[in-house]
């Protein structure tokens, strides 16, 4: 095990779904989980492939009432690749499985550097001898449709036959949450299979309702030596290859696959079939592929890796290697979201959250092309959020909690409880601060990349519909003179309603109305900068009356925010709530955090309880930096001192049971700036979330991808206190004893490969020779111009 590979000894069935999530292998257009190539699906194994932006709908009965869920599709299976042994005498033995055999040794090693799974394993056969297999795959970076595999069989101590059976297998279902197991899982229709010459079959079906053509072809052939036989076996849902080779010590058997994958989602294609035969037709063999492929990694490390040295560097460099397999320079060509389980699973069916709010800031340093394209999904969706706003009686628009193929809201309406088997009403749909999400995203892409284009036309047009959905839904109460936001959901999820409420909502929660009055005043902001043609222009399109402005003025700075015992309150009436017996619940279960279903499963509600599943007030420590955020509640009317704001981090850090992975994200970035000696715990909870499955099985059904694109931000900018803003790079950083060292290089405006090192509190930036301007650097004490082709560093004072 090194920093760039991850060592997997052993075969252990009840680690399998962990390790074959944390083993996808993806190129952003499609990825395929790290299940063994001879596995089905199964308890033990899912070898799941996903494309990116492949979504379907189906109708299910749930408690008596039919509800329609739109799911990321689970496509054919084109790894599998089996295999048997037959003897001198010609009798076959069955086919290998490892739930079967005794292994003399199994590994599993993937290499990040080069984006390659290899399998490594030998075992003893009853009826033949040792046979040694090695096989790599790779899905390919360099060209989005292709993927390959190389099955290298080794016999140690005999002779006789190997039969390999190689096939396409349409027969799936999306079955890789067990909690969803009583809704409709088939989602491929009109499967057809066939044969192309004699090394290529193919499957060719569509989603049932949706109507996606998906085209799958894949060659075997057998390199160095001819196969004794070979058949063709098209099926109905099987599209399969069967060899039979003669094997014997000293001359290994090498089998490779190579497979091609086109959707009728795809730019410019008519025929997806033939788009997949010709290509896998046409592709060069293994080891050329390879190249290419790892060619293809190098750039990216390149443009993207982060240094870090110990235990979290290779952590962080694992998140890096999953964030780049789901969102790749490919991603820009495509329609498609950040899904917060990335290609890896199929928890939260795929669905685009708010997690681009964590993973947008990374990548507008290092691939801002792919922030762009993201932005664009949301874009393009706004007719229909407008639409959302009008049903909801507002206007502007009111974008969905979860999004899928397109922009309507696609939140279930129940969700099952584990614990209890109960299915309950799912409110999470009030979520309504996902608009801000997108807004605050658009505002960072353009204070990182200067895409005034983009900002003044796309951005501003999302910018402010969102921005008069909020000014419309706010409303004036003439007692306090303050405007309130009623019946919503904030980041904490837990709390849906108020004890015993016949409706849905809270009121006045302090991260929505926050966040909405910094639309506002950017979106305000936007309109004084445009020219006066260009503001007159979007006004028109947009059909927005200049004068609804002076509202948003008013709205920007009077919406109400609670307080309760000195503390910023989460909402109005959370002080009011009763205290949980905290210790209690950590004697009495193994994990607490899930609250909201244990309190269920007993009978109660964690609506009673000053209880959080994570951060939501302190989401506004993660958002802004000190200085912005006293900044905004002085805007509002509130004083907002550190005092304050410590005393807020307190009360909260003792009421949280972070249910979710991004939790210790968030509170490890704002304890830096805080209570830096609690801060390391929290952001070690972050880096080991997915790969020690701190959720409980969660990992297995999909990685958390917005916690590992912040944990990587967290490293960019949370410790270097690094804002793009007002032209120049603004760097405050922050000493973390734990994480005192790291380098990592970024794109700024024009400027590619700007590096950035801390070592023993000097702060070292150098930026790369070019025709580009000089960059500003501002730090709390000083600014320094750094031009083009010079290194400047910086000695930082003792904080």
């Amino acid at each position: 095990m090194s920093e760039w590979t991850w060592d997997y000894e052993g075969y252990d069935p009840g680690a399998e779904r962990l390790r074959e999530s944390l083993c996808t292998l993806g190129n952003g257009y499609f990825a395929t989980r790290g299940a063994a190539p001879e596995s089905r699906a199964g308890l033990v194994h899912y070898p799941g492939t996903y494309a990116a932006g492949c979504y379907n709908r189906l109708e299910s009965t749930v408690a008596g009432r039919q509800v329609v869920n739109e799911d990321m599709v689970n496509l054919p299976n084109w790894l599998s690749l089996r295999f048997r042994l037959r003897c001198a005498d010609g009798s076959a033995g069955p086919w290998f499985s490892p739930d079967t055999c005794a292994f003399l040794s199994h590994r599993h090693t993937l290499d990040l550097r080069r984006g390659t799974l290899t399998r490594a394993l030998r075992y003893r056969d009853d009826d033949a001898g040792v046979l040694s297999v090695e096989q790599i795959r790779a899905v390919h970076m360099a060209d989005p449709h292709l993927a390959v595999l190389r099955t290298v069989f080794t016999a140690e101590d005999w002779s006789g036959q190997i039969e390999v059976e190689s096939a396409i297998d349409g027969d799936v279902v999306n079955g890789n949450v067990h909690r969803y197991r009583s809704l409709e899982r088939s989602h491929l229709a009109h499967v057809q299979t066939g044969a192309e010459e004699s090394d290529t079959v193919w499957l060719h079906c569509r989603t049932s309702s949706s109507d996606i053509g998906v085209a799958m072809a894949a060659r075997t052939v057998v390199t160095g030596q001819p196969s004794a036989s070979w058949r063709l076996h098209p099926a109905r849902h099987r599209a399969v290859r069967r060899l039979a080779i003669p094997i014997a010590p000293g001359r290994p058997v090498v089998v490779d696959k190579t497979m091609a994958l086109h959707t009728s989602r795809d730019a410019a294609i008519s025929d997806p079939l033939g788009a997949a035969v010709d290509q896998v037709s046409a592709a060069a063999d293994f080891p050329a592929l390879m190249d290419s492929h790892v060619a293809a990694w190098a750039r990216l490390w390149r443009h993207a890796d982060v240094q870090v040295p110990g235990q979290a560097g290779r952590v962080l460099r694992l998140h890096l290697f999953h964030v780049l397999q789901t969102l790749s320079p490919h991603t820009a060509d495509l329609d498609v979201g950040v899904p917060a389980r990335g290609l890896h699973g199929e928890a939260y069916r795929g669905h685009v959250f708010w997690d681009e709010l964590f993973v947008l800031p990374y990548l507008n340093l290092h691939f801002p092309e792919v922030s762009r394209a993201l932005l664009n999904y949301r874009h393009r969706r706004l007719p229909q959020a407008c639409r959302a706003a009008r049903q909801a009686g507002r206007t502007g628009a009111m974008y969905p909690w979860q999004s899928g193929s397109d922009g309507r809201e696609e939140t279930q309406q129940l969700h099952l409880n584990p614990r209890s088997g109960r299915w309950l009403p799912d409110h999470s749909r009030l979520q309504h601060h996902v608009g801000s999400a997108i807004a605050y995203n658009v505002w960072r892409y353009w204070e990182a990349t200067g895409d005034t284009e983009f900002l003044h036309t796309k951005g501003a047009e999302m910018l402010l519909q969102i921005a008069r959905f909020w000014a419309d839904t706010a409303v004036l109460d003439p007692e306090t003179g303050r405007f309130r936001i009623r019946g919503v959901v904030g980041p904490d999820e837990y709390h849906d309603s108020y004890p015993g409420a016949d409706r849905p909502g809270l009121d006045d929660n302090t991260y929505t109305n926050v966040t909405a009055a910094w639309v506002l005043s950017r979106a305000l902001d936007l309109l004084r900068r445009l020219p006066a043609w260009r503001r007159q222009e979007l006004l028109e399109r947009v059909m927005l009356n200049a004068d609804e402005l002076p509202k948003w003025e008013e709205v920007s700075r009077r919406l109400r925010v609670p307080y309760h015992q000195g503390v910023i309150s989460q909402f109005d009436g959370y002080g009011d709530l009763a205290e949980l017996d905290w210790d209690a619940y950590r004697e009495r279960y193994d994990s607490i955090r899930r609250l909201d279903r244990i309190l269920e499963a007993e009978g109660d509600t964690v609506n009673r309880y000053q209880v959080s599943k994570q951060a939501d007030v302190l989401m506004l420590g993660y958002l802004f930096p000190p200085g912005e955020l006293q900044q905004l509640f002085h805007r509002l009317g509130y004083g907002l001192d550190d005092e304050v704001w410590r005393r807020t981090v307190d009360y909260y850090l003792q009421r949280t049971s972070h249910g979710s992975t991004l939790s210790g994200l968030v509170h490890g970035w704002v304890l830096a700036r805080v209570r830096r000696a609690e801060a390391w715990k929290y952001c070690q909870e972050a880096l080991e979330a997915d790969i020690a499955d701190l959720q409980g099985g969660t990992t297995g059904e999909g990685i958390h991808l917005g916690a590992m694109a912040g944990t990587l931000d967290l490293v960019q900018r949370g410790l270097t206190g690094l804002e793009p803003r007002e032209d120049a790079l603004w760097l405050d950083p922050v000493p973390l004893p734990a994480l005192s060292e790291y380098g990592f290089a970024l794109r700024y405006r024009g400027h590619w490969g700007v590096g950035v090192r801390l070592q023993s509190r000097h702060l070292r930036i150098s930026v790369p020779d070019s025709e580009e301007s000089p960059i500003r650097v501002v730090l709390t004490d000083r600014a320094v111009t750094i031009a083009p082709g010079e290194t400047c560093t910086l000695v930082l004072p003792t904080r």
